[in-house]
Order: C-alpha cells, then structure tokens, then sequence
C-alpha cells in the first residue's frame, strides 16, 4: 500500500488563558488523536496549531514536543476573531503519512469544541467526554 499524507483534525477548549492549563488540553487531544488512530511521531509530517486570540499564554506545539515531537514541524497561528465565534478553542491540523484511507481517519473534538464537528464527536474508547453544554 502506498503512503499518502492526509490531514487528521482535532479542537478542544481550553478552561484559562494560562500556560498550564493550555498544555494540559493540548496534551489531551493529542493524545486522543494518537491512540485513536494509531500514529507515531515519525509519520508525522508537520502540524499546525491555532488558538482563538483570547489564549496567548503559551504555544500548544510545546505540548506536543514534549510528546516527542522533536522532529517534527510545528507552527502556532491564531485563528480569524469571527463574531460569534467559539472561545478558548485549540485547533490542531496534522500533516500523517499513513497509508490510512481518508475515510478511516479519527478526528477528535473536545470539550465545548464538540459543537465544532458534531458529527465527528463519538469518544475514544476508554476515554470519558467532557460535557458538551459548554461548561468544560
């Protein structure tokens, strides 16, 4: 089978503008998006990550160079400040060299991002979900 590069989203929110607490839901939906489908750092290609402007205390690729993303590409952006847009959102864009079929891919939306991609919020098996009433 051959290799293709596909993009693998994901988003979640994040409860403060802190450096902590933007690591810890970073960390969490990576680590979702890891197990669900099965990905090792080494085929990943590069990953781009965005916050809502409101979350500036740390870049979200940091969590994943602590994950062992040493050798990969990472780039942090902020998103467009849409009126009515979701808050405290991170978003993550993952470059995966797989030989996975599109249709095959777990894409992971978290906590108030669930509203995001509704259809696309069916938990991992042996995780629990935040609420999705926008309290997480």
């Amino acid at each position: 089978m051959a290799i293709i590069c596909r993009g693998l989203r994901g988003a979640t929110t994040c409860e403060a503008n802190t450096r902590e607490a933007i690591l810890e839901a970073t960390r969490e939906l990576l680590a979702l998006l890891i197990e669900s489908n099965g990905i090792a750092p080494a085929e990943i290609a590069s990953a781009i990550f965005t916050t809502t402007p409101d979350l500036t205390a740390e870049y979200p690729a940091v969590a994943a160079r602590a994950l062992g993303w040493t050798d990969t590409a990472l780039l942090c952006s902020h998103e467009m400040n849409v009126p009515g847009g979701l808050p405290a959102c991170i978003r993550v864009l993952i470059h995966w060299n797989t030989t996975r079929r599109a249709d095959e891919l777990r894409h992971v939306y978290l906590r108030g991002a669930r509203k995001l991609r509704p259809d696309r919020t069916d938990a991992p098996t042996g995780f629990s979900s935040p609420p999705t009433d926008g309290t997480a």
